[in-house]
């Protein structure tokens, strides 16, 4: 057999190799990424002089009953992922901006002095911590559940006056809400992607895909060898947020035909209560799209979390792509098949 066909051969096998499905993700951060593997996480971030900061956070091995229950793991899991990657964000900040040149001060000019609310974020610490996630989390179901509704309630209200309401105005009403919560999110997505800071953060967010999309390749990682793959993945915690948009829909919608017409503060609850039962379908349905995504219908399913990629990703240059690398080989476990998705 010639050289040629030998090579021929070989780009044959390595085309059909199956490419491995990680459970390791990923955050970016402020200058730097969080990787998240089964025994390790481990953040890295670029510090102010250009050197690299990378530290293992502390990971617990304690798995309660209910991280294993279906449809009740998926609420747990991204709790804790909101807190670690919340905590992982705050302390890169501070990174960041270690060993950056000092700012020269004018002539009688005085250092600036620390707020009282800082002083108070560094003497608590933790309790800072879960009130960022608090904040975080009741800001978003204001912004992508609450106001969708409030909106499409005072609508039928409004058209309630001028005319008498179909019995199948409640679902459309629904489903105009579902689309209108879908297109808060994309309008939040754009204005997001506009932002200076934000946008590096999209830059790092594509780094992160890129590695692990390397890793998932049985490739080396190395800058050329990452640069190669694509900054989008069917694995990210922005097609879980498409998802749970999409299935929000569903369970409203369903809610609605079974209740019917009823008060404002019913509607109100309704969408508090079921956030968990939302979170807890979108993460089953994530983890069986993302290990059948190979599949033409599952690939079709993961189309839109993919496309929303474009506005929560970015082409990373080189530097960012060596946080990911020192990010990534902190956590990948010895054992190969220990973190098979």
């Amino acid at each position: 057999m010639s050289k040629k066909e030998l090579k021929e051969k070989a780009n044959d096998v390595k085309s059909v190799k199956p490419i491995k499905k990680t459970t390791i993700g990923g955050q970016a951060l402020i200058e730097g990424i969080m990787m998240v593997g089964p025994e390790r996480t481990s953040m890295a971030v670029r510090k102010g002089d250009g050197t690299i900061y990378i530290e293992e956070i502390k990971q617990s091995d304690r798995v309660t009953f209910f991280e294993k229950v279906p449809f009740v793991r998926g609420c747990i899991r991204f709790y804790k992922m909101l807190v670690k990657g919340t905590d992982a964000l705050m302390k890169s900040a501070d990174i960041s901006e270690e060993g950056a040149p000092e700012k020269t001060l004018a002539e009688g000019e005085e250092a600036p002095k620390k707020s009282a609310l800082d002083e108070f974020a560094e003497k608590h610490y933790n309790f800072m911590l879960i009130l960022s996630v608090i904040l975080g989390i009741c800001i978003s179901v204001g912004l992508f559940l609450l106001l969708p509704w409030l909106i499409t309630y005072l609508g039928s209200k409004l058209l309630e006056e001028f005319m008498t309401l179909p019995t199948w105005m409640p679902i459309a009403m629904n489903i105009v809400e579902g689309i209108l919560r879908i297109c808060i999110f994309f309008i939040y997505l754009r204005l997001a992607s506009k932002i200076d800071g934000i946008s590096r953060v999209w830059r790092y967010h594509g780094a992160e895909h890129k590695t692990i999309a390397c890793y998932e390749a049985g490739e080396p990682l190395t800058v050329e060898n990452i640069k190669k793959h694509t900054r989008f993945h069917p694995r990210c915690g922005t097609a879980f947020m498409f998802i749970v948009m999409a299935i929000s829909i569903l369970v409203y919608t369903i809610a609605g035909i079974i209740i019917g017409k009823d008060s404002g503060l019913i509607n109100f609850a309704i969408r508090i209560i079921f956030i968990p039962i939302i979170c807890g379908i979108s993460f089953e349905i994530l983890r069986v799209v993302g290990k059948n995504d190979d599949k033409p219908f599952f690939h079709a399913l993961s189309k839109p979390g993919l496309w929303l990629q474009k506005f929560t990703t970015a082409e990373p240059d080189d530097s960012m792509i060596e946080i990911a690398i020192a990010a990534m080989q902190a956590v990948i476990p010895e054992n190969a098949e220990d973190d098979i998705w």
